[in-house]
């Protein structure tokens, strides 16, 4: 028989009514955001193109290490997931805040781009089908049902013995992360899958805290590993395909992606740091971020090909590359949430927490806790 552990609910107030923000783990999700949006800049928007015209010009191995690290950034997001939800409880208020979220950007861009000429009467139809292109990894429609799974595995979770769940780990990462790494070997799987073995890792660390160890360091040496292994995939040009440059890092569940997501993860959550009103609002905005920037084919087309124009932007002098990459998407997108989430949810929410029929579906939405 398993053995129930007490449940804990993270109920202190933030900036958007649920639960408090570490300032430490925020700060992490800032830097992961960043690093997810710099995999965007370069796979999405036909730089590939221009970089494997002279893989070894500055520019172009800047871009290559610049875009590697949107897949580790996947886990990173999940493990704090993980680590906060297992021991909380989800209320549809939450579930709601994710839902009305996606659902915003993907309406309001949608129209503003059928006004503009750029989209289409299906792509605005598509866009009020928040849960849709699973199989193709959408990530936002794979954590909103992810998120549904949270209840239930909390139910199990808190019912197994740390051996048992040990065990239930060792047999996921050797399914998911050994044979999603191997090149001989292929496994089939969608984020959702991913994300539920993520988030069963990232409760053995909650249930079952870890001594301190050299996160920083380990972080460092296999994102120097990582690296080398892009480069010399890019050196080795002539003799292998330069396309598997990012092999190492290709998906969430290979083994470099996993691991350093993993230990930067450890690093930061127990990373001592003040406080920070900036920093909680900043990292509470971030999966609004990923809604806008990645909201799209359309989106992708018109920010990166049009606005940006990623591909004439290769030519620039090495320095004004990185500041014109880092800093333009994340900023902006960062405004657009913060004003979303002050003046159009919170009076939202409050005004729909007042309707009895909320609150009657809340009632029945807690009895899956």
């Amino acid at each position: 028989m398993g053995w129930k552990r007490e449940k804990m609910t993270w109920n202190v107030q933030n900036n958007r009514g649920g639960a408090v923000r570490n300032s430490n783990l925020e700060l992490y999700r800032i830097i992961v955001m960043i690093f997810i949006i710099a995999h965007h800049y370069v796979v999405n928007s036909g730089v590939f193109e221009r970089m494997y015209e002279m893989p070894l010009s500055a520019n172009s191995v800047f871009l290559f290490l610049f875009g590697a690290w949107g897949k580790t950034g996947i886990n990173c997001f999940t493990l704090i997931t993980g680590y906060f939800m297992c021991k909380s409880n989800i209320t549809m208020k939450k579930f709601l805040m994710l839902v009305s979220e996606v659902l915003f950007y993907n309406v309001v861009l949608s129209l503003i781009f059928l006004f503009t000429g750029l989209g289409t009467i299906k792509g605005l139809c598509e866009g009020l089908l928040v849960i849709r292109n699973i199989n193709s990894n959408n990530f936002t429609a794979c954590f909103l049902m992810f998120y549904l799974f949270i209840p239930f595995l909390n139910i199990f979770l808190q019912n197994v013995n740390q051996k048992q769940h040990q065990h239930l780990i060792a047999l996921l990462a050797f399914l998911y992360i050994f044979f999603g790494t191997l090149p001989t070997f292929s496994i089939t799987m969608n984020y959702v899958s991913w994300f539920i073995v993520l988030y069963v890792i990232a409760a053995y660390i909650r249930f079952y805290p870890i001594k301190k160890r050299c996160w920083g360091k380990w972080t460092i040496f296999f994102t120097f590993f990582a690296i080398i292994s892009i480069l010399a995939c890019l050196l080795l040009g002539e003799r292998i395909d330069r396309a598997i440059a990012y092999g190492f890092v290709s998906d969430s569940n290979t083994f470099l992606a996993f691991i350093i997501g993993l230990c930067s993860f450890m690093f930061f959550k127990d990373l001592k740091i003040r406080q920070s009103k900036v920093i909680n609002v900043i990292g509470g905005s971030t999966f609004g971020v990923l809604c806008i920037h990645a909201n799209s084919d359309t989106m992708r087309s018109w920010l990166w090909g049009t606005i940006l124009d990623v591909k004439g932007a290769y030519s620039f002098s090495f320095g004004k590359l990185i500041v014109y990459s880092f800093l333009s998407v994340f900023v902006i997108c960062t405004v657009f949430e913060v004003i979303r989430a002050k003046y159009i949810e919170r009076p939202f929410f409050k005004w729909i927490e007042t309707r009895d029929w909320y609150k009657k579906c809340e009632t029945k939405f807690e009895c899956l806790e």
